[in-house]
């Protein structure tokens, strides 16, 4: 079974597809409060006439729309401490902005997701949801740099987490 048809039966891996496509066009400028953005995302990107199809007629269906929101809030309104913990897991000849936009709104939104207060899901279910994402948006060696980053950020998050409580 293809990796597309795995997405397909996967609403939480659907729902993460969308908010990596709502912090892609964050990051676009095409809309920049949290709240106007998602309100587009679930007035003019949602079908209800989904059956088999991810897509249909550019829109796309997000079965979790709380999870969806959580990320895209969280987001939103943490970017620049989240940006800033991205970047400290590159390598110094690795600038932030190098990184391919759509690479950047996976690693935005999966760590928006570890960040997040829930003790569930688990880091690792987490990253290979991410990294099954990333298969959604190429076919390369992307999944293994995001798995990197990911798994990098990820132990240490946890860590300083651990540490405050």
């Amino acid at each position: 079974m293809s990796d597309q048809k795995n997405i397909m039966k996967r609403p939480r891996t659907l729902t993460r597809i969308a908010a990596v496509q709502a912090i892609f066009q964050w990051e676009q400028g095409i809309e920049k409060a949290a709240n106007l953005l998602i309100e587009q995302f679930l007035i003019h990107r949602i079908s209800p006439d989904f059956h088999d199809e991810t897509y249909i007629d550019g829109k796309t269906h997000i079965p979790n729309i709380p999870l969806f929101t959580s990320v895209v809030q969280g987001f939103v309104h943490r970017s620049p401490e989240i940006d800033t913990i991205i970047k400290s897991s590159l390598p110094n000849e690795w600038p932030f902005q190098r990184l391919d936009p759509i690479i950047r709104a996976i690693l935005r939104a999966a760590v928006t997701e570890l960040l997040l207060d829930n003790i569930e899901p688990p880091k690792k279910v987490i990253i290979n949801e991410y990294i099954d994402v990333s298969h959604a948006f190429s076919n390369g060696d992307e999944s293994v740099l995001i798995n990197g980053i990911l798994n990098n950020l990820a132990n240490r998050l946890r860590k300083e987490m651990e540490n405050k409580a």
